[in-house]
Formats: structure tokens, C-alpha cells, sequence
């Protein structure tokens, strides 16, 4: 049975909804927040630098990562400094390409260089581990963000590229692994299983962390009037059939 108290991996919170944040950040077994464009559009944020400085108020103690979002690497690098100045805890997301595919290494050595923290974002390869791996300064902390879940939509089993990266980053030791883009709750278990880092998540997925240990024959019969209420309520019949076991609530 799984146990959350026995858990290693570190587990960040992935969003931009400020209220979520709120209710994130209150609880301890959060050790950290990532944001990205497209949760932040998602979340209706409008202007990128107020949204940081209030999230940063209600997290002054905690990693947390902002995206560039450029896709011209010199204006990627200016918004990478910028980002950077916000705050100690501030992680600068990187994706490893930019929009045209073209390799951000080059950016990446650089700003490790110049002592930014970085969150190396969107990698599904192992070269691009391998890459990354090799340009990281050993005296900056770094997470390398493997999306592992999308990895997982493709067919394949993300556990053995987590693996392989794990053992690429050993050589860095202020780099962190992220499992990034979970699916399910079960992916947290797995990634404390291998000795990853950090996974974060979305609150649909953390929220589940309330049903580990839950007794699955009680979750059974839960699942059962779940389905019978919503046909009562539906006010499914079939004719001929008994009357009664129909009956509208």
C-alpha cells in the first residue's frame, strides 16, 4: 500500500490560477510551483509581470519557475536576465528549442554560465538530456524537465529514458530531474520509485493525493451508487422492465 509519508520525490505545484496558488503554497508536502504560457493563458493572465510579482508574494520561500516566451534567442536571453532579477528562488524556463526547432544549448551554457537558474523545459529525448547534462554548471542549481507523461501518450514507457537521465545528471549535483506532465497519481509513485526529483503536477492530479491508501472495495461500492444515482437522476428506464428499480429520486 502506498504511503505518502514514506514519499523522497518532491512534489511541485503546475499552474496559474492565483487562488490555486493560494491553497497550493498552504499546504507542506508542496515543496515547490511551476507556471508556463499556456496554463498562465489558460488561467486568463494578461499582463506576465504583475501575475510573477504576486505569485512571488505568495511564495517567497519555494522554487518556482517562469517561462520566456520568446522565440529569438538574444530576446530569450534578455527576458531570461529579467526573469532571473525577480527573485532568489526564481527558476528561468528554457524550452530546449525554440518554435523553428533550433537547438537552445548555446542559450542554455550561457545563462548556466552567467549563474541563472534554470528550468530546462519540454525534453522527451535522451539526447536532449545528454545535451543539457553536458552544458549545466555543477555550481548552479538547475531542474531538467523531462515530460515524461507525454512521453507516455506516444506508446512508450517513460521510466527507462527517467532512468537514463537520472544517471546523466549524476555529474551535476545541483541539477534536479522534474517528471513532468503526469497523467495519474500512480506516475508520483513511480518516479519516488526510481529516484527522481520532483514531479509536478496539476491539481487535477494532486488532488487525488487525498484517495492513496483509500480500501478499493469501499471505492468499489462508491463507484456503484455513483452510477446508480446518475441514472436515477437521469431518469433512465427501459420498457419492460421492472418499475420499481427505476424509481426517480
Amino acid at each position: 500500500m502506498p504511503n505518502l509519508k514514506e514519499l523522497r520525490v518532491k512534489l511541485f505545484a503546475d499552474g496559474a490560477d492565483i487562488d490555486v496558488i493560494k491553497d497550493m503554497a498552504a499546504n507542506p508536502m508542496i515543496k515547490g510551483f511551476t507556471t508556463n504560457p499556456t496554463l498562465m493563458r489558460k488561467a486568463g493572465v494578461t499582463d506576465y509581470v504583475a501575475f510573477a510579482k504576486t505569485v512571488l508574494k505568495i511564495v517567497p520561500d519555494r522554487p518556482i519557475s517562469f517561462e520566456v516566451f520568446s522565440d529569438d534567442f538574444t530576446e530569450m536571453e534578455q527576458q531570461a536576465q529579467q526573469i532571473a532579477s525577480w527573485g532568489s528562488n526564481v527558476f528561468v524556463k528554457i524550452p530546449i528549442t525554440n518554435a523553428r526547432g533550433e537547438s537552445a544549448i548555446a542559450l542554455i551554457k550561457g545563462l548556466a554560465q552567467a549563474n541563472v537558474q534554470l528550468n530546462v523545459t519540454a525534453i522527451l529525448t535522451d539526447r536532449q538530456v545528454a545535451e543539457v547534462a553536458e552544458v549545466l554548471d555543477s555550481n548552479v542549481a538547475a531542474f531538467v524537465s523531462v515530460f515524461a507523461g507525454r512521453i507516455a501518450d506516444t506508446g512508450l514507457d517513460p521510466i527507462p529514458i527517467m532512468k537514463r537521465s537520472l544517471e546523466r545528471l549524476e555529474e551535476k549535483p545541483l541539477a534536479e530531474l522534474i517528471w513532468a506532465s503526469p497523467r495519474e497519481l500512480l506516475n508520483v509513485f513511480q518516479a519516488d520509485a526510481i529516484g527522481c526529483d520532483v514531479l509536478t503536477a496539476t491539481p487535477n492530479v494532486l488532488d487525488k493525493l487525498a484517495l492513496v491508501g483509500k480500501d478499493l472495495t469501499s471505492y468499489s461500492l462508491e463507484t456503484v451508487e455513483m452510477f446508480r444515482q446518475d441514472a436515477l437522476k437521469a431518469g433512465f428506464s427501459i420498457p419492460g422492465s421492472s418499475t420499481h428499480s427505476n424509481k426517480k429520486i
